[in-house]
């Protein structure tokens, strides 16, 4: 077990954690030149298309080092806020951690977040300067950040390059030096940690797996401590580059067990596993709950398909624990989930994933986070949904989610950041200059106003220069109206919104302009309303397409013409009655980008 080391990589997005991860994977022989692609370990499609990792990756290398052979496992972590809870899961795996930090761009939000999360966990951090190849790095000022972040000493910090593979060598030997083994025993009953899982369709539920204690062989009794439920061990082993059986795991190894569980339900990320007979009695903790952030409504386009959307989205959340979701239903749209995400990006990932891999097309609603209301009667709901809402004349209060924002930006973009936030109801409680260049801004902002395009909104005011990182804080009282889109006086719940009573008019007259260019025209007038309570706040027409009735009356007396147009009047009011307006997919996506 003195052999082992466990860590894993973290830092902002973008600062070159899969391509340095490429490196180690060559230095140590795991992956042989000739099936070396780029960010090999992001190996979903979605990950290859945008540039970034979505899901952490374990995979096992060996490295031999002054005559003895060593056994790393490495963890690849996202550096998107919105996945978070990814790394949360993987630095509970871990003894050690590689700090990123791009040369180029220095600190950023995201590093000071996961870092923190690391020295929570008492891991040993080993700082690296990436990308020291490129022209314009700026290693003398990013070093002094780091050292000012973690007091360090300057020669603690590794320079390195992804690219050209600077540094690699000097980092192996730094992690046998510096990253303490497992400290677990194989004496004591079975102990083991679930982090991860994937379904398989002919094998059921691969769950991944870190032993703390104990020993864990192939053909055992097992049970997981949340379900209860008892399993055989069908398969053990290690994560290479694919999976690799192994008769028995010891205590410090990170591998994988297939134990013919064919039910997603049955395994729970941060559950622990223990032998049936002679096993542990205490769970291990220090794991946190997912708490999600964002709520929409997902429904499938076909409402004969809710069954298939289930299976996919029990399997989809094996794959990713921070997904939650509840059944519900909704008059314009028929049965669906309620669906929980870490934030927008999130929220994007799963409903292209949903595509891809399950071929679910879904539709997804606007989305609104958590709301507690107080009624005069003394009752307290909490709120995912508008449709939910009591009557307006009932409420005594409402109370909204806050977050704390913590903005990195160069000096220039200041002002416009700040215009922004207040714009957003926020308010700036800090303010602090990390260097004469660089400043970091606090902000209490109520997350409502984040979840639609704040974050576009940050990184194209300061050039892509600005990191976000944001979490909650309190909930507290706020004016807030509930806003409904009306079509022909019906009201489309899934296009209902809790909003600020100061932006409902602008927001509300914003989407029923939106809506007319959307909902095709029909054979009669379409209104389109905007209403807070009784009250018509906006409103568009659609007009009717309609024919020339009068077209073949060339002359003779015009109460010929009155009576035709009459009778066309009266067969588009019966219409009118009988006929409703299908919105389309495009007018549920268009809200969630009325800018």
């Amino acid at each position: 077990m003195k052999n082992i080391r466990n860590f894993c990589i973290i830092a902002h997005i973008d600062h070159g954690k899969s391509t340095l991860a490429d490196r180690l994977l060559q230095y140590t022989g795991t992956i042989s030149d000739r099936d070396m692609t780029a960010q090999v370990l992001d190996d979903m499609d979605l990950e290859k298309e945008r540039g970034i990792t979505i899901k952490s990756h374990a995979i096992q290398m060996k490295y031999h080092h002054n005559g003895e052979d060593y056994i790393f496992n490495l963890i690849d972590t996202p550096g998107h806020v919105d996945f978070s809870y990814e790394v949360s899961r993987s630095i509970a795996a871990c003894e050690g951690a590689l700090l990123i930090i791009d040369s180029t761009q220095g600190i950023q939000a995201q590093t000071i977040s996961n870092l923190y999360l690391a020295i929570e966990h008492d891991l040993e951090i080993i700082p690296i300067m990436n990308k020291m190849d490129l022209p314009n790095a700026m290693p003398e000022v990013v070093e002094d950040q780091i050292i000012e972040l973690i007091g360090c000493k300057r020669e603690d910090i590794i320079r390195a390059s992804g690219k050209t593979g600077e540094g690699v060598e000097e980092i192996m030997e730094r992690i046998v030096s510096t990253v303490p083994y497992p400290t677990g025993n194989v004496d004591e009953p079975l102990q083991a940690l679930i982090f991860d899982s994937t379904f398989n369709t002919f094998r059921g539920v691969v769950a991944y797996l870190r032993i703390e204690n104990g020993v864990l062989k192939k053909g055992d009794k097992v049970k997981f401590f949340a379900t209860d439920k008892e399993y055989i061990a069908d398969e053990i082993g290690v994560l290479r580059m694919g999976i690799e059986p192994r008769k028995e795991l010891r205590a410090g190894d990170v591998g994988y067990i297939i134990s013919s569980i064919k039910t997603a339900k049955e395994v729970k990320v941060g559950d622990t596993l223990t032998h049936v007979k002679g096993g542990c009695d205490k769970i291990i903790d220090g794991f946190q709950e997912v708490k999600p952030m964002v709520f929409a409504g997902v429904y499938p386009i076909d409402s004969d398909d809710y069954e298939d959307l289930r299976n996919a989205m029990e399997k989809l959340q094996l794959n990713d624990a921070s997904l939650t979701y509840e059944p519900e239903s909704s008059a314009a749209l028929g049965f669906g989930f309620r669906c929980g995400f870490l934030g927008l990006l999130h929220m994007e990932i799963v409903q292209e994933r949903l595509d891809r891999e399950f071929d679910m097309a879904v539709i997804t609603t606007v989305p609104n986070v958590e709301y507690t209301v107080h009624t005069k009667k003394g009752e307290e709901y909490t709120i995912y949904n508008p449709s939910g809402m009591p009557d307006a004349m009932a409420v005594e209060t409402i109370e909204e989610p806050y977050i704390r924002a913590q903005i990195i930006t160069q000096s220039d973009f200041i002002g416009p950041i700040m215009t922004l936030c207040l714009g957003k109801r926020g308010n700036l409680t800090h303010q602090n200059y990390i260097s004469t260049e660089r400043a970091e801004l606090t902000f209490e902002l109520p997350l409502a106003e984040i979840v639609f395009d704040f974050y576009d909104k940050l990184k194209s005011i300061s050039k892509g220069y600005a990191s976000f990182d944001y979490h909650l804080i309190d909930q507290r009282p706020a004016k807030l109206v509930k806003l409904d889109i009306l079509l022909n006086g019906e009201p489309v719940d899934a296009l209902s919104s809790l909003i600020h009573f100061a932006n409902a008019q602008s927001f509300g007259r914003r989407m029923c302009e939106k809506l007319k260019e959307l909902i095709p025209r029909q054979q009669f007038d379409v209104a389109i309303q905007a209403a807070v309570g009784a009250k018509i706040i906006a409103r568009e027409t659609v007009k009717a397409v309609r024919k020339d009735v009068t077209a073949k009356c060339y002359g003779g007396d015009s109460t010929r013409k009155r009576k035709l147009l009459e009778k066309q009047k009266a067969g588009k009011k019966r219409m009118k009655q009988v006929g409703n307006v299908e919105v389309p997919q495009k007018a549920f996506l268009a809200v969630l980008k009325l800018d």
